[in-house]
């Protein structure tokens, strides 16, 4: 065997496998927040792109979202998941490479960026899809909280420092050849999970498989039906939709024009906020150790969105704006990193082994595709109403996601022991 006890709980400090993921999956968070920099730059100073087709480089990424339950579905019938990840990370090296090659031969074009962030938007798709079943056979199941808190910290820390390293790469070096670190990341990604060894159990036969839209209904089927799945896909799409109604581009906004606050001032405000982040993803497992999983998922639905409102209400000296501005950030993403820490490990406890892509395929179409809807919403609700009462819905909506879990088992779980979640997974 080559994957560890389901039950028993390892130092993943000593877990030679999960290091190598964590290490791929590090260098590759980081070279994620190069490309965000790098791209719109590239779009704007060297095509002298426009507003809208710069929003349009950006809902590109996301869209392949859209069909992640189709691909879900056909991720489940394969047996080498961890192959797709791999081909994940190496079709987006390959597609980030195109860049820098074209802008060399002087013949970057927008429709190239357009078709960059369509693929590399696609293959995170396939990776994401992939990924449950891999972390599953990685992971033991009382390590999950554990894992999911090193992965998200990662993720955080790359919020603090990626903006800053890629910045100052992309000065020095302009941002299409900076693209060339970004697509070695990846490939960084690809080398170290081919060394992960995990179990990967056989699938039916495509032959007696359903068809791939029978297989995407059973897993859109599931997350109905099941009281955990229903309840944390409610509310993590109804968080999402009004956090993306206030946005970042919305709060830098109005921390500009309403709080008169310059760029310097907002950028230290959203660093402070980054570190929020990474402080919850740090702490979550033993918060959740001592309140319970259930609880904490509840804390930080509340704790995510409603600091906004103390952003939307700032006001008085120059001190007190700031302050206001930072606190926000900290603590929205103190309570983002609490929730998301514990919801993946809730649902990674509860979906059974062959349906864990097809679920994870539904929950991403409807929980990733409601986000640009919110921001489009945010635009027309701050034109129509203004900045300030924007942001006040965005909070007190947000907060209200948290009446999807009141009435589900979510809030009585205490840990992820079977006999407490009652899944089909164990």
């Amino acid at each position: 065997m080559n994957g560890p006890s389901p039950t028993a709980a390892i130092s993943l400090w000593r877990d030679q496998r999960f290091r190598r993921f964590w290490a791929g999956n590090t260098v590759s968070q980081f070279g994620d927040r190069i490309t965000e920099l790098a791209l719109p730059l590239i779009a704007v100073n060297a095509l002298n792109a426009t507003a809208n087709q710069v929003a349009w480089l950006t809902a590109l990424i996301w869209t392949p979202n859209l069909l992640a339950i189709l691909l879900g579905a056909w991720v489940d019938q394969r047996v080498r998941k961890r192959r797709l990840m791999i081909l994940a990370d190496l079709v987006r090296a390959a597609v980030l490479l195109s860049i820098p090659a074209a802008y060399l031969l002087g013949a970057v074009t927008l429709g190239q960026l357009y078709a960059v962030a369509l693929l590399t938007g696609a293959a995170g798709v396939l990776f994401n899809t992939a990924y449950p079943p891999f972390f599953v056979g990685l992971v033991p199941r009382a390590s999950y909280v554990d894992a999911n808190s090193k992965l998200s910290a990662s993720r955080s820390a790359s919020y603090v420092a990626g903006p800053a390293i890629g910045g100052a790469l992309i000065q020095v070096f302009t941002a299409p050849i900076t693209l060339v670190l970004d697509a070695l990341t990846f490939l960084a990604s690809a080398v170290l999970i081919s060394r992960v060894s995990v179990d990967e159990p056989p699938t039916a036969d495509d032959t007696t498989a359903p068809p791939l839209l029978r297989r995407a209904r059973e897993g859109l089927a599931l997350v109905v039906r099941h009281p955990v799945l229903r309840a944390s896909l409610g509310c993590a799409a109804t968080v999402n939709f009004f956090t993306f109604i206030a946005g970042s581009g919305l709060i830098v906004l109005f921390a500009s024009r309403n709080l008169g606050l310059s760029a310097g001032v907002i950028g230290i405000a959203l660093g402070v906020g980054a570190t929020g982040s990474l402080l919850g993803a740090l702490v979550a497992p033993r918060i959740s150790r001592r309140f319970g999983v259930g609880p904490s998922i509840v804390v930080g639905a509340v704790l995510f969105p409603a600091p906004i409102a103390i952003a939307a209400i700032a006001d008085g000296p120059f001190w007190l704006r700031a302050g206001a501005l930072a606190a926000s950030e900290f603590l929205s993403g103190f309570g983002v990193m609490l929730f998301d820490v514990n919801l993946n490990a809730l649902q990674t406890t509860v979906i059974p082994d062959g349906l864990r892509s097809r679920v994870a395929g539904a929950y991403s179409t409807i929980n990733y595709g409601i986000r640009p809807i919110g921001a489009i919403v945010g635009g027309l609700l701050a034109t129509a109403l203004g900045l300030r009462p924007t942001l006040l819905i965005a909070a007190v909506g947000g907060v209200l996601s948290m009446l999807w879990l009141l009435p589900s088992p979510i809030p009585r779980i205490r840990s992820l022991a079977p006999d407490e979640t009652g899944d089909a997974a164990g």
